[in-house]
């Protein structure tokens, strides 16, 4: 092999699942798209390319291109990846992307997690509950310990991709149920001192089936957090405090 064979750019074949729901003719079907891959190429970039170079209707979301959005999450090979955070030198030369399941669908690799995030967030009341109606601005805003505003730091890198939802199980099977990012929303203000909830409160909202108590314990909502969130560990004590209360 000579060496311009040797540093010859790599072909890499991506097999994209299209499909738009709108249109009552559209069929779902796999659409092979050849490129060459590049140094530091993340499959974000080479779905721009595919889209600016050999098919501008191709549907798929990005925001932030850096990990913080959750926009550009989907199924890589069958796992749920960010595509901004995915290095085409990591996949193989044939490789099959295809949308987020249990989100709607809005066209070929695009699914809206706002909607159902939005539905979580307001069944499960993720914000911040205190016992002043009227918030004084000038007030000096209550103090918390390094300790406390660690851990609440660290429930609250959640993007919201919703690869946690992807991953899971139960929520295959559960379109009701709370899932992962619930469950570390309702973590990160138990966490929080200025929150006035009590458990009592919590089990109202998670202390069911399609709360804790339907998670499986499977915990691939960890093994796919891009952010790494510590969601198995959560899980397990919300469970613990819910059990004690039910």
């Amino acid at each position: 092999m000579s060496a311009e064979q040797h540093n010859a750019p790599r072909k890499v074949t991506l097999n994209i699942l299209r499909y738009n729901p709108q249109d009552e003719n559209d069929v779902p079907r796999l659409q092979a798209c050849d490129i060459e891959e590049a140094d530091g190429m993340t499959l974000f970039i080479a779905l721009n390319e595919i889209r600016e170079h050999q098919d501008p209707t191709l549907q798929f979301d990005f925001v932030c291109r850096a990990g913080i959005c959750g926009s550009c999450a989907m199924m890589v090979n069958g796992k749920p990846r960010l595509a901004c955070r995915t290095l085409v030198t990591e996949l193989p030369t044939e490789s099959t992307l295809t949308p987020l399941p249990f989100f709607e669908l809005i066209g070929d690799l695009s699914v809206n997690t706002g909607k159902w995030m939005r539905g979580m967030s307001e069944r499960l009341e993720t914000w911040l509950h205190g016992v002043e109606e009227n918030v004084d601005l000038r007030k000096i805003e209550q103090r918390m310990t390094p300790e406390e505003a660690d851990a609440v730091y660290e429930m609250d890198r959640c993007v919201e991709c919703g690869c946690c939802v992807a991953a899971c199980g139960t929520a295959q099977m559960r379109p009701d149920f709370v899932g992962a990012v619930g469950f570390g929303k309702i973590a990160r203000f138990r966490l929080d001192p200025r929150d006035t909830r009590n458990d009592d409160d919590y089990f109202e909202v998670i202390g069911d089936d399609t709360g804790v108590f339907g998670c499986m314990s499977l915990l691939a909502c960890q093994d796919v957090c891009p952010k790494s969130l510590p969601l198995k560990t959560q899980i397990a004590f919300l469970r613990r405090k819910m059990a004690l209360i039910g």
